[in-house]
């Protein structure tokens, strides 16, 4: 190259696609593809190959003065075909898979499975390569190492800045393709840029040349005038690097007679070569104009190799990009669909908040209605409500309660304003379509066909037939949805008992196809995680499908949770939920994974929920105290970790916005955080101490990321010090006492108010809290002043505590400013400064005291029930079986009887269950009651459900048997024992006196170490110079800091600088997500409204859209469409 002038140099590059378009004539062979798509890069081939021959014939036919000179010519020429032919070898791997090769394709997996080590080991030996090729070129041509080393400083220089440029930008275009490719900006962002990044250079090389040329008088003496650089000057004003530039590329061009004498051949030859290359790298990468690809596409689904080549990039980019043949595409498209089950737990939620989570859902459904051809995604959505039932006097069967109640009638008016299609004032309203309500085996069960076609299931759980709480309703659809609906419709396959949903499997059954099918199923089934007051959109949930349809790894994703509600408590929880979510959460999905994904507002992956010791140890009952703390109070975090240590990742989507009621009162809220704090300690030791086999079995745990959770641990545990000593500091900068005398009047009033809760009961504890924490706010309210007077007083910030004030202000705001749509909460930020002591002194003491203490603690007002003796549990259990079997037994069907529970577990090791006996009137001391009533509670809700249908329906045969050994393998309720509740109260309590005293303790040693360290002095302080603004120095005065305290504050700066690092890169890839989203969807909007608008234009005549209807395959059922163009309006970017 170093022979030829600087527009051969830069198209010659093209042609390095010449082996591409050979593999893809090959590969479209193979597969039989159309003779039109193969045509193209057979015309990349012709003008590539054309272009080597004029670009020989441009050098070899021109004129030389010197026979050595056309040898060396010749040489040159024949050196850069072969090289341009070898080079473009580079891509092989993109095609190795469409060649039917064993050997290659097995090369290719191999390479994939140590793609890290490849890279890094290819790029040794190309240094060795080259610098071997340098070494030995230097002595075979003749020169002396001299020319090569004595280089002048200011060349130096300017070699070194064109090497750091060239890094530099080609990293920087390398990322910005690939965003742009996960932007969905293909074309216009990464194809046509890339296509016109040869032409765009010779055009800024050639610009200034041409310009200059003009104001010569021929070209000889326009290249004569190259050999006096200070003529050149005369005609050029600017940079003298750009002079150089210029003249450089100036004397490429003048080194060939045939350009300098302007001869027509030469200049014919030129152009016409370089144009060639051009367009044979355009058509052997058309390709990638019609690339389909998905929202957020892995790079490594974008691209075959991790590296790019920094001489050519544009080239390589371009060749580097996936070559899959279209057809292929398309079947991978088609099992692409996955099912997401909306599952929602209720207990004594409100009206209004049952009627949020309700919304939602029927939303959701508008958005996806199930007679949508083109769906991706398709929805059902289940409620399951815990404890609905209550005793009714001189009834055989139960009522549902006023909550069970409230969320019929909210479904009946929601269901009427999503049913009105026609948005004129004077309608006449239809008629509402009848539903199901179904006896149970759990309780009982409402079952919707909702406006656009999905399935809602409301399932009644009565306590007294099965286990209630929340982690127990959640083992129920668990089982239900995974089990019976997924995994139980292919045991039956292969069992050879029913086919109807496998149709494709009706013959010649394979055990590897049925397993592999399973298994895609299994990877392509969501459940939604819902609480009963959560409100939602429906591009939040695509937004998490999204993270688990991409990321096959991916196990579970969660979303910004924001807390509603008024009142203090709930500004204070704003502000806190959304730093936890700007700095901490972004932090784990970045350095590793997320340690929690909250039960209310989270996407699992089935998969990943049925894996070996997930689903079937969830299961486990609590029988230590230890269990109640873990498994109980931190059901969510509990499902995480056990995520976690099996391998699969936690993804956190800050797009993907999700609203949830947060404690207004006082009591609620220590209540509520009494159960998440043991919990949360709990789980993350759990994690922690498995922390070397979690980081071997999970590739997204590494040792660091373990590191920082035990840093983010002890600043955990030594939080109540930590603020002992803040205020210790105040007190000093506020009344002007002597360090130690600050120190223990800090630490005082917690001390008493641990001594307080060990007597007090629960309510005096919270009520003593709310007093101190109105203290400690008017407390904190004078620090704030006192510590910006110091800053004025002393003209200077650079002091421990004005250093500390200012970056906490700066990094907070500017988290905020990274989230514009939230900016609003940095209001609340003073108030959650002031609740500092009250949510990370007092509120810590509550929680570890009270850690006996395993009642929910939250929406416990208004559902209050007595505990049932168990003779009378006994007695209303057995009624209620004499009852169904008397008159609610469902029909029976005639088939063999089965294990059903063991058919559907999740696990790897099943034992038989007991075959289940049908009910039979058994002996028993109490008397049956006379002829049985209709159903009480089936009654009950068809009356309150008026306008409705609702039709009472019975469970198959297999599906009641189903529930029955299901509730007992798991889910029988519990029935009370004086003596194990006695024995696990008594090791509750030893296990909080233990906990207790071990995390008090710390922080009493970390405080006697600093009352030590100040009590000694000087010996051992480390002084700090005072600085001034203007960046002198006190040659006098100085600060003092003990070097614990130096140590804790370094510790607690790295780890905010560390999360503020993560929350800037996972902003720029939320941002990318967000972007990409709102173009498909809006694309899809525009797609389905010129459908719509086809279909209005055959409306006119119902024969002509009729047949438009079921020539597409569609029916009746093509009349409902998606409407995602107001998916732009309601996606919120946080």
């Amino acid at each position: 190259m170093p022979h030829f002038d600087i527009i051969t140099n830069v198209m010659l590059l093209n042609s390095v696609s010449v082996l591409s378009a050979v593999f893809q004539v090959w590969a479209g062979c193979i597969a039989q593809e159309r003779k039109r798509i193969i045509a193209i890069p057979i015309m990349a081939i012709v003008l590539i190959l054309l272009g080597y021959l004029l670009f020989a014939l441009g050098f070899l036919l021109e004129k030389k003065n010197d026979p050595q000179i056309e040898t060396q010519v010749a040489i040159s020429v024949t050196t850069a075909i072969l090289g341009s032919v070898l080079v473009s070898l580079n891509w092989w791997e993109n095609y190795t898979t469409l060649f039917n090769i064993t050997f290659l394709e097995n090369m290719s997996k191999d390479i994939a499975k140590s793609r890290n080590m490849v890279c890094i080991l290819s790029s040794a030996v190309r240094v060795l390569v080259t610098a071997a090729v340098v070494g030995a070129y230097v002595p075979l041509s003749g020169q002396d190492w001299s020319s090569v080393t004595a280089i002048q400083p200011e060349n130096r220089t300017l070699i070194l800045w064109l090497l750091f440029s060239q890094i530099v930008s080609s990293a920087l275009c390398h990322w910005f393709v690939v965003v742009a490719c996960k932007m969905h900006a293909l074309r216009s962002s990464f194809a046509v840029p890339m296509y016109l990044a040869s032409v765009a250079v010779l055009a800024v090389i050639l610009g200034p040349m041409i310009f200059i040329y003009r104001t010569s008088e021929d070209t000889t003496t326009h290249c004569e005038n190259l050999k006096d650089i200070q003529i050149f000057n005369k005609t050029f004003k600017g940079p003298e690097w750009a002079l150089k530039l210029v003249v450089d590329n100036t004397q490429t061009l003048c080194a060939r007679n045939g350009v300098q004498q302007l001869d027509k051949a030469t200049l014919a030859f030129l152009g016409s070569s370089t144009i060639n290359w051009w367009l044979g790298l355009i058509l052997s990468t058309i390709y990638i104009w019609f690339l389909r690809i998905q929202r957020i596409e892995r790079t490594q689904g974008l691209f075959v190799r991790r590296l790019y080549e920094g001489p050519f990039l544009e080239q390589s980019m371009l060749l580097n990009t996936r070559f899959e043949i279209l057809k292929i595409n398309k079947s991978k498209r088609m099992k692409q669909k996955v099912t997401v089950y909306l599952c929602a737990t209720m207990w004594h939620e409100t009206y209004s908040e049952m009627m949020k989570i309700i919304i939602s859902m029927f939303r959701l459904d508008k958005y996806r209605p199930k007679g949508n051809p083109s769906n991706d995604v398709g929805f059902e959505f289940h409620i399951f409500f815990d404890d609905a039932y209550k005793d009714v006097t001189d009834s055989c069967g139960r009522h549902v309660n006023e909550y069970a109640e409230t969320v019929v009638e909210v479904l009946r008016e929601v269901y009427i304003v999503f049913s009105e299609d026609d948005p004129s004032l004077f309608k006449q309203r239809p008629l509402l379509p009848s539903q199901k309500i179904i006896n149970t085996p759990y309780g009982g069960r409402l079952q919707y066909i909702l406006p656009k076609g999905n399935t809602l299931m409301v399932h009644f759980k009565d306590k007294l037939l099965i286990r209630h709480k929340k982690r127990w309703s959640q083992i129920m659809y668990l089982y239900y949805l995974l089990g019976w609906r997924l995994n139980n419709k292919y045991a039956r396959v292969w069992a050879g008992l029913g086919r109807a949903g496998l149709g494709k499997f009706d013959q010649g059954i394979d055990e590897k196809t049925l397993a592999e099918e399973l298994k895609r199923e299994k990877d392509n089934t969501y459940i939604l995680a819902l609480d009963g007051d959560t409100d939602f959109q429906p591009c939040a949930v695509m937004l998490l499908v999204d993270r688990l349809k991409q990321y096959s790894e991916v196990g579970a994703a969660c979303g910004r949770i924001h807390p509603t509600g008024s009142g203090p408590m709930v500004w204070y929880q704003k502000f806190e939920y959304a730093v936890g979510h700007w700095m901490q959460k972004t932090a784990e999905h970045v350095m590793g994974c997320v340690l929690c994904s909250p039960g209310c507002f989270s996407l699992f992956r089935a998969s990943a929920l049925m894996d070996d010791n997930v689903m079937k140890k969830y299961t486990t009952k609590a029988t230590e105290a230890g269990h109640y703390v873990q498994y109980d109070q931190g059901e969510d975090r509990w499902l995480c970790t056990l995520l976690l240590q099996q391998g699969w990742r936690v993804e956190y989507n800050a797009a993907a916005d999700a609203y949830t009621n947060a404690p207004q009162d006082f009591k609620e809220f220590y209540n509520q955080r009494r159960r998440w704090g043991p919990s949360t300690m709990a789980n993350t030791i759990d994690l922690l101490g498995s922390g070397k086999l979690t980081s071997l079995k999970n590739s997204s745990i590494s040792m660091p990321f373990i590191l920082y959770q035990i840093i983010t641990m002890m600043a955990s545990i030594l939080g109540p010090s930590t603020i002992c000593l803040m205020i210790a500091g105040s007190l000093i900068y506020i009344f002007k006492l002597e360090a130690n005398y600050a120190l223990i009047i800090a630490v005082v009033p917690p001390a008493v108010y641990l001594g307080l809760c060990f007597k007090l009961k629960s309510d005096t504890q919270i009520k003593v809290a709310g007093v101190m924490s109105i203290v400690y706010a008017l407390f904190m309210t004078a620090t704030i002043p006192t510590i910006i007077g110091q800053m004025v007083e002393e003209q200077t910030f650079v002091t421990p505590a004005g250093i500390f004030f200012i970056s906490m202000v700066l990094m907070y705001v500017s988290a905020a400013a990274l989230h514009p749509q939230e900016f609003s909460l940095v209001v609340y930020g003073l108030l959650y400064f002031l609740c500092i002591p009250s949510g990370y002194l007092l509120l810590t003491i509550y929680s570890i005291v009270n850690m006996n203490n395993v009642t929910w603690g939250t929406r416990e007002s208004g559902g209050g029930a007595a505990k049932t003796p168990l003779a009378a549990l006994q007695r209303r259990t057995l009624q209620a079986k004499l009852c169904e079997c008397l008159c609610c037994r469902a029909p029976p069907e005639e088939e063999p009887k089965q294990d059903m529970v063991a058919q559907t577990m999740a696990g790897t090791e099943m034992q038989e269950l007991d075959d289940y006996h049908d009910c039979k009137p058994q002996e028993s001391s109490l008397e049956p009651p006379g002829p049985c009533p209709e159903q009480n509670w089936i009654a009950q809700l068809q009356k309150k459900a008026y306008g409705f249908g609702l039709v009472e329906s019975y469970l198959t045969r297999d599906e009641d048997d189903f529930w029955r050994e299901l509730q007992k393998r798991y889910l029988e309720p519990l029935v009370e024992d004086r003596d194990q509740q006695r024995k696990i109260t008594d090791d509750l309590k030893e296990l909080r006196n233990k906990v207790t005293f071990i995390y008090f303790f710390s922080n009493a040693l970390w405080l006697v170490v600093t009352f030590f360290l100040q009590y000694i002095g000087d010996s051992v302080t480390i002084h700090i110079p005072k600085i001034f603004i203007n960046g002198t120095t006190d040659p006098v005065k100085t600060y003092s800091l003990d070097p614990v305290g130096l140590m804790f504050l370094l510790s607690f700066a790295c780890l905010l600088i560390v999360q503020f690092a993560a929350m800037l890169y996972h902003r720029i890839y939320t941002m990318i997500h967000y972007v990409s989203f709102i173009d498909t969807e809006t694309k899809s909007g525009r797609k389905l409204q010129k459908q719509q608008s086809s279909d209005e234009l055959d409306e006119q005549d119902p024969d002509i859209l009729e047949a438009h209807l079921y020539k597409n395959g569609l029916g009746q059922e093509a009349l409902c469409f998606q409407n995602p163009t107001a998916v732009e309006r309601s996606v919120t970017l946080v």
